[in-house]
């Protein structure tokens, strides 16, 4: 669908001038200059040639077929010039010019035009507010940028200064290029997820970079890396953060921006590997499109001093990483060739072991990369600087050993990452690494993050199956009482469904919960208690009272016929002090629930994602510990599984000092039934059980709310 807007055979200058700070000479002079292997036409209806190239006055003048037209021109024309373009048959467009929705109301009516005008005549277009696009491959330059390496890195981004960042980058250490780079602007037409789709199945791209602002289809952006990531990694970087971050987002690409636990976990799901270090970017992408992923979490490292090989060890564990022991084997190997000093655990110091033959390096990868428990190796330290530090001579064995470095990866699969405190020195021995494809850097720091992201690669690819490709279903699993309960609240003209409602309607798909009965009167709240083995709660109903606490509307742990009347009339009373205007349809009363641990889960629609779920510590701990996790629907139950490890609570649940454990079965069964709800009702916008109350066998829905879209 895109491969004639990103490989197009024939480009279209809209705007070609003479003028050699204008866009439209300088794209047609990179052009030539990089040696385009496709048709240029220059268009200007005021000249004739542009740089030696015929200029044509109008579109329809060009004899040949057009794939592509780059427009220079400014935003008012561009509707117009869209037209002319369909007209000829043009398949797609760049469009440079800014001032659309990024500038307001105006902006944005104008945009809608471009849209309506690309629509209409079948065109498909990047941008606008773009610095354009590049197809290393063809030598397709519509940015300007010169000497763009070329490599197997298909490059996304929203901002010109940041491509150029990283483009300088990957000039500068020599060693990966790119197949495209796309700068995306405002996303009105090309979506975020067309291009993933596009990429995925380029043979050429090996990684997909992406610097995102703000995108527009959130969750068919998570559909589609999904489907990519499995085949190739995808490294994001997503600024807006802050509230000024979110401002400088808006202003430039006119986009929703914004990131936080719902996204970053969203992404995570996908296998995205998410960058929060712009310098960590193109580093993380440069090991990921070069480097076999880590499959069992688990990291040797090799150092030359114990300083680096602590600090390293220390990185590592913060990311969670393995360094298991050595077996024997691979132990007895090192110390045969290792000084008495030296330690073969694992970080490995060689001690002072290779001062006098630099070689040495590449046996001790040999023996531990042979090592079953081991999935990779981090060589810290001085590795390619012997050579200048001590002497010339050491060089030769540092080339050796970078040689048999490359050998072991293509033959082992498993990847080698080298820290060198002479990254930035003329070393043959790096530069060697760096033709096999093996990173070097100077920072500990990144070395390490990049051991990390091929360990969470390696995570993601194990599990695959277990994830959810973001996709409803859309079974109709509603259940005809449920949907009468809806119905049923639309009629009154409510968007809230009372308690017992609510309750209703989970327990119909097998939620675990006492629903009550509603008292009209207080006589009816006493016989209602007496039904019930046990004593009671009593809650205020009332379509105008949310948050029943603040109204002082529930009363607990109620027996006698004296609490119960009591209770019921100072429910009654409270509300209507709180709210004189509520309708309160009465009290609901219910078995009080027994003692456990309280969590709670909840949904919501994302304007990014459309539905999540949140479930974390619950009560009134939900907001003094805040320690929910957020997921995109629907779940599975094996992420379920996962979403309630992420808390940091998560141990309780295990039981702690001698207590026993609570029932988790339960409770991954209560998550998928609420993914389960919002799947069957698409009506329901919000839902909020809090708290559940967890017991060792089974589990009690005490308090259950749900908000339908209005």
């Amino acid at each position: 669908m895109l491969d004639k807007v990103l490989n197009a055979k024939s480009v279209a200058i809209i705007g070609a001038s003479k003028n050699k700070t204008k866009r439209g000479y300088q794209a047609i002079k990179t052009l030539l200059s990089d040696g385009y292997e496709g048709d240029i036409y220059p268009v200007n209806p005021k000249e004739d040639k542009i740089l030696g190239l015929v200029c044509y006055k109008d579109i329809m003048d060009i004899e040949g077929p057009v794939d592509l037209a780059l427009i220079t021109t400014p935003a008012r024309t561009i509707p117009d010039i869209l037209k002319r373009c369909g007209q000829k048959k043009v398949a797609g467009a760049v469009i440079i010019a800014g001032g659309f929705r990024e500038l307001g109301a105006r902006g944005k009516e104008l945009e809608q035009a471009v849209v309506t005008a690309a629509q209409e005549n079948g065109i498909r277009f990047i941008g606008p507010n773009t610095s354009g696009m590049i197809n290393l491959k063809t030598n397709m330059n519509l940015v300007g940028i010169q000497n763009a390496p070329l490599g197997n890195i298909a490059l996304l981004c929203q901002s010109g200064n940041m491509a150029l960042t990283l483009i300088t980058e990957a000039t500068i250490r020599k060693h990966e290029g790119f197949t495209y780079y796309v700068g995306v602007g405002n996303e009105s037409d090309i979506k975020f997820h067309e291009y993933l789709e596009f990429f995925r199945n380029d043979p050429d791209t090996k990684t997909i970079l992406i610097y995102v602002e703000g995108m527009s289809e959130g969750r068919k952006f998570l559909q589609e890396a999904y489907k990519t990531s499995i085949k190739k990694p995808i490294v994001l970087l997503k600024s807006g953060r802050s509230a000024a971050g979110k401002r400088s987002a808006g202003s430039h690409t006119g986009s929703l921006a914004g990131v936080g636990e719902v996204t970053k976990a969203a992404y995570a799901r996908t296998g995205i590997i998410v960058i929060e270090n712009s310098d960590e970017l193109f580093p993380v992408a440069e090991t990921l499109s070069s480097q076999p992923p880590i499959k069992n979490n688990s990291i040797a490292i090799l150092a030359d001093g114990g300083g680096h090989a602590t600090i390293a060890a220390d990185l590592l564990s913060d990311y969670g990483i393995n360094m298991p022991e050595l077996s024997e084997k691979t132990q007895a190997g090192l110390r045969a060739i290792l000084p008495e000093a030296a330690s073969v655990v694992n970080p490995v110091d060689v001690a002072g072991g290779t001062d006098a033959d630099p070689s040495l390096f590449a046996d001790c990868v040999k023996i531990i990369i042979n090592d079953p428990n081991i999935g990779g190796i981090l060589v810290v330290g001085l590795f390619g600087g012997y050579g200048i530090r001590f002497d010339k001579s050491l060089a030769i064995g540092e080339e050796a050993a970078a040689h048999r470095f490359g050998a072991m990866v293509k033959k082992r699969k498993k990847p080698i990452i080298v820290h060198s405190l002479y990254s930035s020195h003329e070393s043959r021995a790096l530069d060697l690494l760096r033709h096999y494809d093996i990173p070097v850097h100077d920072s500990l720091d990144i070395s390490c993050k990049c051991v990390a992201s091929l360990c969470q690669y390696g995570n993601y690819l194990k599990s695959y199956h277990a994830k959810t490709n973001f996709v409803f279903n859309w079974k109709n699993k509603a259940k005809k009482e449920g949907n009468f309960i809806i119905e049923a609240a639309r009629k009154e003209g409510r968007h809230v469904l009372l308690e017992h409602e609510a309750k209703k309607l989970i327990k119909l798909h097998g939620a675990q919960t006492a629903v009550g009965r509603l008292a009209e009167d207080e006589d009816e709240a006493w016989e209602i208690a007496q039904s019930i083995n046990g004593n009671c709660v009593l809650k205020i109903v009332s379509p105008d009272i949310l948050h029943k606490s603040d109204a002082r509307g529930v009363k607990l742990d109620l027996g006698s016929e004296q609490e119960i009347r009591n209770g019921f009339r100072q429910i009654m009373k409270n509300g209507l002090a709180y709210n004189p205007q509520a309708d309160i349809r009465g009290v609901l009363i219910a078995p009080m629930a027994q003692k456990g641990l309280e969590i709670i889960i909840g949904t919501k629609t994302d304007e990014l994602f459309g539905p999540v779920i949140m479930y974390g510590l619950g009560g009134i701990m939900v907001e003094i510990m805040k320690d929910v996790t957020f997921w995109v629907l629907p779940v599975s139950p094996a992420s379920c599984r996962k979403m309630i490890e992420e808390t940091r609570s998560s141990v309780l649940l295990d039981g702690v000092r001698g207590q026993n454990g609570y029932d988790k079965k339960s409770l991954r069964k209560l998550i998928s039934i609420c993914s389960e709800l919002i799947e069957s009702y698409p009506d329901i916008e919000e839902m909020d059980l809090n708290p559940v109350i967890l017991h060792e066998q089974g589990l009690d829905v005490v308090d259950a709310r749900i908000i339908l879209k209005k």
